[in-house]
């Protein structure tokens, strides 16, 4: 896979034509999971743009993504929306996955809110589960696949940041109140993400070793915008939806699969979007 090599200049470009089209000036960006777009027809004031139409942005090719950016208002609170993201696996590199993030930085952004769909590792959880992301494993980076990789722009960030600190403390005590508040906390859980690249779920022998690893769940995407956006200097909260429990019995007839993912987050979609909605208002 060729490498995408961006400049500064390119992400000025887009975030200078979004500007232009647009009057929202938002601190707050989310990036929905599969099936989780409904998080953006929440947003009041809407301003919708396709991905295709944006200048330089990549397009989404998984079902579950509709593929637009979304502007618009929160609670009161200006916000723009990743209807569908973009993922490795898609047969785009790490530059181009996480393009979108610093696009995010020069249009004013200060906080970032990843979503996705996870599948169950930790075997105290439930499909259904929302859990805050406290830390994670970035395997692909384990293989030399980190967006940060080349060339480092000072404007952006330091050449070595820390991410011991990449999911925000006080962002998740916000969101543990807030679940509290809406009745969420009895699904709402708190643990480790593991990323692989996908697109083939995991085989036994393969979550067995995320397990001993300490992985609480596992999915395709995610990381590599985190790291991006603590690069940035941008504060991150991370939300997995458990769509499925992962398979780790040999004798199990259950099979991973992707409709069953959208089934589940449908589900769960309206908790996820009332805690997202009611905590965008405390930041």
């Amino acid at each position: 896979m060729e490498a995408t090599r961006y400049r500064h200049e390119d992400y000025r470009e887009t975030a200078d034509w979004l500007l232009e089209h647009t009057e929202q000036r938002p601190k707050v960006a989310i990036i929905c999971g599969s099936g989780l777009g409904g998080l953006a027809d929440l947003l009041d004031n809407r301003v919708v743009f396709r991905y295709e139409d944006i200048p330089r942005f990549p397009t989404s090719t998984v079902q579950g993504h509709a593929g637009q950016l979304v502007f618009g208002s929160l609670q009161g609170r200006e916000c723009v929306c990743m209807q569908g993201r973009f993922h490795f696996y898609e047969g785009y590199d790490m530059h181009k996955v996480t393009y979108p993030v610093r696009v995010f930085f020069l249009l004013g952004v200060k906080t970032l809110i990843v979503t996705n769909a996870a599948g169950g590792l930790n075997s105290s959880y439930n499909v259904g589960d929302i859990m805050l992301i406290k830390d994670h494993i970035n395997m692909p980076g384990f293989a030399g696949q980190n967006p940060l990789c080349g060339h480092n722009d000072e404007r952006f960030g330091e050449r070595f940041p820390c991410m011991s600190d990449a999911y925000d403390c006080e962002l998740r005590t916000l969101a543990k109140q807030t679940a509290e508040e809406q009745g969420c906390i009895k699904f709402l859980q708190e643990g480790v993400y593991c990323m692989l690249a996908g697109p083939t779920y995991e085989t036994i022998a393969e979550c067995r070793v995320l397990q001993v690893l300490g992985a609480d769940a596992v999915g395709m995407s995610t990381v590599p915008e985190v790291v991006v956006a603590r690069h940035c200097g941008l504060r991150v909260l991370g939300l997995s939806l458990i769509t499925n429990k992962v398979v780790t019995d040999y004798d199990s007839t259950e099979k991973a699969n992707h409709q069953e993912v959208l089934r589940t987050t449908e589900l769960r979609t309206e908790d996820l979007q009332r805690l997202v909605r009611h905590l965008i208002n405390k930041i």
